[in-house]
């Protein structure tokens, strides 16, 4: 009896979760409301990044400094790389790591970008754009060029690095050990999408694979106010989604060693 009466109340909690997955579904006056969050809820949610605690140099025992490369096509790294497009039928509010890396760099909430993983060279919104966009003469340009005649932007095939194309990210961290807290601790530092370079877009699946390039380097800690407010489906719990920033911070991922410091 008391096996029978724990089965109910699961299935009626699992149930009762599952139908306040969506934002504002209990609050919407509208089916249109669904999935957005009104004034009240924006308020409560409201919240800023975990602020990372002072370290003083003289409490880090042991430092090591690791690059690592999440790999997209592993189940587990989905949530980094899903939605590819955003139609409005599965979300009209989750996007994908790239995407909003992108938008925030484009409005100006992400400033820290740098072409390395040193980050000693900094991008400019021109650098930026043309390692995501390039164009290049159409067969009809071609010809058009070859008979003397004027070529026209019509003339030009566009192509644009967009989140479908990014198959990896590249992260930078610090594993080092605090004497005072007697704690291992992760920091993050750096994170780059990869993609294909952007000048082989148009030369087929074959010279995409074998010309796979970090398009930009974002400085993390800059970039963690606005990851916060992005939130990830959380496959755990639909009813408590995750954000970016506490993803990684987390590492909730998996990836491989691919670099460490030896200096």
């Amino acid at each position: 009896m008391k096996k029978q009466v724990f089965i109910v109340l699961f299935t009626l909690l699992f149930c009762t979760e599952q139908s306040l997955a969506q934002n504002n579904l209990l609050n919407a006056k509208v089916p249109q409301e669904i999935g957005f969050q009104n004034a009240e809820q924006l308020t409560a949610n409201n919240t800023s990044p975990i602020a990372y605690g002072y370290v003083d140099d003289r409490d880090v025992l042991w430092s090591k400094t690791i690059w690592e490369i999440i790999d997209l096509d592993e189940r587990i790294n989905f949530p980094y790389y899903y939605p590819t497009i955003n139609n409005g039928y599965l979300s009209t509010t989750r996007q994908s790591l790239f995407r909003v890396l992108i938008d925030n760099i484009k409005s100006g909430n992400i400033t820290e970008i740098y072409s390395t993983s040193y980050f000693n060279d900094k991008l400019t919104a021109e650098d930026l754009e043309e390692r995501l966009e390039s164009k290049k003469l159409s067969a009809v340009g071609i010809e058009k060029s070859n008979s003397g005649e004027q070529v026209t932007e019509d003339d030009y095939d566009i192509y644009k690095i967009e989140t479908d194309k990014v198959v990896q990210y590249r992260i930078k961290g610090t594993w080092y050990v605090n004497k005072r807290l007697g704690e291992l601790k992760y920091r993050l530092l750096g994170i780059a999408p990869v993609a294909p370079d952007v000048s082989t877009l148009s030369e087929g699946p074959a010279a995409m694979a074998d010309a796979l390039v970090p398009l930009f380097w974002v400085w993390f800690p800059d970039a963690r106010e606005a990851l916060n407010k992005s939130q990830v489906f959380n496959t755990r719990n639909s009813s408590q989604p995750i954000t970016f920033d506490n993803m990684l911070n987390s590492r909730r991922f998996n990836s491989i060693i691919y670099q460490e410091e030896n200096v």
